[in-house]
């Protein structure tokens, strides 16, 4: 018998070996919860497609941060629900400073401080009577540069409320470089960008749209990206470091882990993914079924998303993941 001279399994043979050798690590510092909290209701509101998930309260957000900060989760991304008569043609309740959002921000800024990274949605879907993430024109599209002039307005508005990033997802032109220099105008130089540079117009939102009350009728495929388009992907996220990006994002994580690993073979600043909605249902559900372990899974995905090149991942599972990790 002839016998191979080299043997990986060697270093597979006891669980220190393998965290001794791994060659990728997950921590809860690199995962990042969203959160949902809306106005109007007098106890957390379960998501049916997102088991686990909720809209909260102002209170029980209050609570459900503290416990992601004390598990070592790496950095909070708020997303506001209003009440359905807030809403309007402009998603003006987003940039009131009474606002949901707004006021949720400015609770956890006074619970939290700097003991963790508080980011923020910038955009206008959840706030819109239309569910767009835009301003409209007279032809029912969403107008570039008018919505632009109200990314910068809930912008300013986040950042005196407590953000440290804001986080346009919008996938406009140019809005990277209109918030970044509205909020240096304002006094903001500190407060961080987080582009969604590369947002795809993907299935895996739906989800999502339960747990925002989404008001969208058809679809946003004329300013998120086709899910074939892997170099327009990298103009994105080119274009949005160039006007000042201090991280960009790819979303959604499993299915964009080429373009994940593309932009940070070319990102000179941090590369985030979103493990999204329907991600986080479909592997929840074939866990509720008995088909697979849903923590194993969980794990693994997010394993998967950090060795294609993300630095941060977004993860409904944030907590429990710290949790499983140890």
């Amino acid at each position: 018998m002839t016998f191979p001279n080299r043997r990986p399994r060697r270093l597979r043979g006891t669980a220190a070996m393998r965290r001794l050798v791994a060659q990728t690590s997950l921590e809860p510092r690199h995962l990042v919860l969203p959160m949902f909290v809306a106005d109007g209701i007098d106890e957390p509101r379960p998501i049916g497609s997102m088991p686990g998930v909720v809209q909260h309260t102002r209170e029980s957000l209050r609570r459900a941060a503290a416990e992601a900060v004390g598990a070592g989760v790496g950095g909070l991304m708020l997303f506001g629900v209003p009440q359905e008569a807030d809403k309007d043609a402009t998603g003006s309740i987003g940039a009131d400073e009474h606002g949901i959002l707004n006021a949720a921000l400015r609770d956890l800024t006074a619970d939290l401080g700097d003991d963790t990274v508080l980011m923020a949605d910038t955009c206008l879907d959840e706030f819109t009577d239309h569910g767009h993430c835009g301003v409209l024109d007279a032809r029912g599209r969403v107008d570039n540069d008018a919505t632009n002039a109200r990314y910068v307005e809930l912008a300013v508005a986040q950042a005196e409320a407590g953000a440290q990033v804001v986080s346009p997802s919008g996938m406009m032109d140019g809005q990277v470089a209109a918030i970044r220099a509205g909020l240096d105008a304002a006094g903001h130089t500190d407060v961080a960008i987080l582009a969604y540079a590369a947002k795809f117009a993907s299935g895996f939102y739906g989800p999502f749209r339960e747990a925002v009350a989404s008001s969208l009728s058809g679809d946003r495929r004329t300013y998120q990206q086709d899910p074939g388009n892997a170099r327009e992907a990298l103009l994105e996220v080119r274009l949005d470091i160039d006007e000042g990006a201090d991280m960009v994002m790819i979303k959604p994580a499993l299915g964009y882990l080429d373009v994940v690993r593309a932009a940070a073979d070319i990102s000179p600043v941090p590369v985030a993914a979103y493990q999204v909605s329907g991600e986080y249902a479909m592997i929840s559900a074939a866990a509720a079924n008995g088909w697979i372990d849903g923590p194993a899974v969980a794990l693994e995905a997010l394993t998967g998303i950090r060795r294609a090149g993300a630095d941060i991942v977004l993860t409904y599972w944030a907590v429990e993941a710290a949790g499983w990790l140890g």
